[in-house]
């Protein structure tokens, strides 16, 4: 049985016909399999499954709205760049309609249900993706995320969801939900997998030359000084996974979480939600009873037209000072570790209380986007319900606007899966990063590491020089040795590389003091890269010294 057999096998063999709402031929999806894995590339032979509020050509986008259904051309620029990568879409997602929603079950195409406990919500509003990764029939998922919609359903399928900072991943070919907010996401069962389709989805996306490609060695996170909508059981999974943090190497910094909670709320009980309006609001106005459209996300949206534009800028404005309050607030953290979710609750209290329970559900997720924040969701362990039966407990790493890469380091360290390998997404996504080759003081573990760590450096693993190299002794404070040139009498010297931004290689060349330079340093294989080194001159009659022999000084 190929493996496109055996997961239309596993697809059957469930019964969950509300997780796809278009799945494709069979026979077209082990065509496309095959020629993906005989093309190679970044995710070849990779299953994709799409939310349907994201376009694939050819295939209809209901936004889980049957009268709202057309049938795109081409596909939306996230698919496209999946697919370039190798990925294969099977089908479009379930989902809240028009991603209006936390729990994934106001669709007409039914409630989605949680992956390992069918009686308890799947979290939404990405439900269908989350479901699909979660039970297997999809290795990756899109999802979109304006309130916490790529990160809830994450934390509670027990799998893996990369929020990134806005902007960074095109949302041509979205229906949009808050146009200003929106996000598109990725899920997967390990970071691993998602930090490779990312950096696919995410293209040629512009970044800053100061970005960082990992969190400092023990960096300072923050976390909420009171639990808010937890219960003792869920509050001591947090407590667990704060200890597992340190226990990792991380700092904790308890912090007041009331302005994050406050601009949370804005999201849908303030004139922000006239985006949403302005989204689909006219659609759902004039919709007849035969195009489905679920009461709930009708009371939402259909009531936001009577904001005015003055409401909406002061509600934005509101925000702003929200969140240079909660950044002040954070202060020297690096990230912010909260749970993903506060609860796992059943179909039954959804139906009982739809909006309450809805609202409680983003407690810890809603504030992220208005903040212009990057998040990454990740398996944390199980919370023992009071019936006996296993909840998926989440934990998300928030961090600053472009500190994609720092929070998926901190996830890896933290979480219960196994850490992303290899590049950062950003710098698969065209972040520009240089490898510098260092020995001596900057190699792991040394005194001189942090000066890397601290300016956002990523370890990319041990190398060795061309044999044209030797080390001296130098004079400094602390010791350090200078690597020299010197194709008479060298030889090769085994050191480190680290990918570095533009903006930290700039400040370490003003850092460095005499007769210490960055300079071409050929490696082993051929390849030439930055490195510290001294030419003869300056070094004049320093002591030789060997790699060994420092470390052992």
């Amino acid at each position: 049985m190929t493996r496109i057999a055996d997961i239309y096998a596993q697809i059957a063999a469930a019964n969950r016909p509300e997780v796809f709402i278009t799945l494709r031929d069979q026979a077209d999806v082990e065509t496309e399999h095959a020629a993906s894995i005989a093309a190679g590339g970044a995710l070849a032979g990779v299953i994709l499954a799409v939310k349907d509020n994201v376009d694939v050509a050819g295939l209809p986008t209901t936004a889980a709205c049957p009268g709202y259904e057309y049938r795109p051309e081409h596909d939306a620029a996230s698919v496209a760049a999946l697919r370039a990568a190798g990925a294969v879409v099977i089908g479009k997602t379930n989902l809240d309609q028009f991603a209006t929603g936390l729990v994934g079950t106001r669709s007409p195409y039914g409630a989605v249900r949680d992956s390992r406990r069918p009686d308890h919500i799947s979290g939404g509003s990405s439900s269908g993706s989350a479901v699909a990764v979660a039970l297997g029939f999809a290795d990756i998922a899109i999802g979109t995320d304006t309130a916490g919609s790529g990160r809830v359903p994450a934390g509670l399928q027990g799998i893996v969801g990369i929020k990134p900072t806005i902007g960074v991943v095109s949302t041509a070919g979205v229906v949009p939900a808050c146009a200003s907010y929106d996000c598109v996401t990725i899920l997967a069962a390990d970071l691993d997998l998602a930090n490779r389709a990312m950096g696919a989805m995410a293209g040629a996306a512009a970044w800053p030359a100061s970005t960082h490609f990992a969190a400092p060695d023990s960096p300072v996170v923050a976390v909420p000084a009171t639990l808010p909508a937890l219960d003792a059981r869920w509050q001591e999974a947090f407590h667990t996974a704060v200890e597992h943090a340190e226990n990792a190497g991380v700092r904790i910094k308890r912090i007041d979480l009331s302005d994050f909670l406050a601009a949370a709320k804005l999201l849908y009980e303030g004139a922000l939600v006239a985006e949403r309006y302005d989204a689909v609001g006219e659609y759902i106005s004039a919709a007849s009873p035969s195009d489905l459209v679920d009461p709930t996300v009708a009371a939402i949206i259909g009531p936001a037209g009577r904001f005015s534009a003055t409401d909406l800028l002061s509600d934005r404005r509101r925000v702003q000072t929200l969140a240079e309050r909660a950044m002040s607030v954070l202060g020297d953290a690096t990230a912010l570790l909260i749970p993903t979710a506060p609860m796992h609750p059943t179909l039954a209290e959804v139906e009982a209380d739809p909006v309450g329970v809805n609202a409680t559900m983003g407690t810890y997720t809603n504030f992220c986007n208005l903040f212009d924040l990057c998040a990454v969701s990740v398996p944390a362990g199980e919370v023992i319900e009071s019936d006996g039966s296993a909840a998926q407990f989440g934990i998300t790493v928030v961090g600053r606007a472009y500190d994609d890469a720092v929070v998926l380091d901190i996830a890896g360290r933290i979480g219960t899966r196994s850490p992303a390998s290899g590049r950062s997404w950003p710098e698969r996504a065209g972040a520009k990063a240089t490898e510098v080759f260092v020995v001596g003081a900057h190699l792991r573990g040394q005194p001189l590491m942090s000066q890397l760590t601290d300016k956002g450096a990523r370890w990319a693993g041990v190398a060795a020089t061309a044999e044209a190299y030797r080390l001296v002794a130098l004079d400094t404070e602390p010791a350090k040795p200078g690597l020299v040139r010197d194709e008479l009498a060298g030889t090769s010297i085994r050191g480190e590389l680290w990918a570095v931004s533009p903006a930290a290689l700039g400040e370490f060349l003003g850092e460095l003091p005499s007769p210490m330079m960055l300079g071409p340093v050929q490696l082993s294989d051929g390849r030439w890269t930055v490195g510290f080194g001294c030419d003869h001159q300056s070094v004049g009659d320093a002591a030789p010294l060997t790699a060994t022999h420092w470390l052992e000084r």
